[in-house]
């Protein structure tokens, strides 16, 4: 369903988890990593930072205000500046970001019921509100996914349009918040500046 990200930016691909990396933050290899991310994302150019950033959410308006805060004296304080700015999303930067994002997937090797039946619950949800189904699954084991990515198109599909569009804001927060964390951390040096260039979901 995701229509186009913006020029020069690769869209996500699709993945299961469809969250910043298994399990960030607490995925961050360690302290000393993260600085090195960070001091590198805070003295990166700004195009470099912004295109960082805006591979976490597809808010061009969101990643500029982030980009713009720096430098950022830990990466707490950088996930804080994620969160408020996130906050203030409008609705017209809610449907960007959406637009950008991909229906989950399933690596090739599961079976094949489980394929069609995401895809039938995915394709129902994109029907009825127009855009991806987005869930953080930060908290959650691998073979829980699937589990929780059913229950949740089945639960949200009872949504009017506007609550769900709320619940998916609330959802791209959280997902912002935890792929920033999972490149700052796991991409550190020069490697940031080529995280926009990666899958990040």
């Amino acid at each position: 369903m995701s229509s186009d990200v913006p020029a020069g930016l690769p869209k996500r691909p699709p993945t299961l988890h469809h969250n910043r990396g298994a399990g960030a933050p607490s995925a961050i290899p360690s302290q000393r990593r993260a600085d090195a991310g960070l001091e590198h994302f805070n003295s990166a150019p700004a195009d470099e930072a912004e295109a960082v950033v805006l591979a976490c959410c597809g808010s061009r308006r969101w990643a500029l205000r982030v980009a713009a805060h720096r430098p950022y004296p830990d990466l707490e304080s950088l996930l804080a500046a994620c969160d408020e700015a996130g906050y203030d999303l409008t609705p017209a930067d809610v449907h960007e970001a959406l637009a950008g994002e991909s229906s989950t997937g399933l690596p090739p090797s599961a079976p094949q019921a489980a394929h069609t039946a995401l895809a039938a619950a995915h394709a129902a949800y994109e029907s009825r509100f127009g855009h991806a189904f987005v869930i953080c699954l930060d908290g959650y084991r691998p073979d829980e996914y699937l589990d929780q990515v059913l229950a949740g198109i089945r639960s949200r599909l009872s949504h009017e349009p506007d609550e769900e569009r709320a619940i998916s804001a609330e959802e791209l927060r959280a997902l912002a918040r935890s792929r920033l964390a999972h490149v700052v951390a796991n991409h550190p040096e020069s490697d940031v500046a080529g995280a926009s260039e990666e899958s990040v979901a």
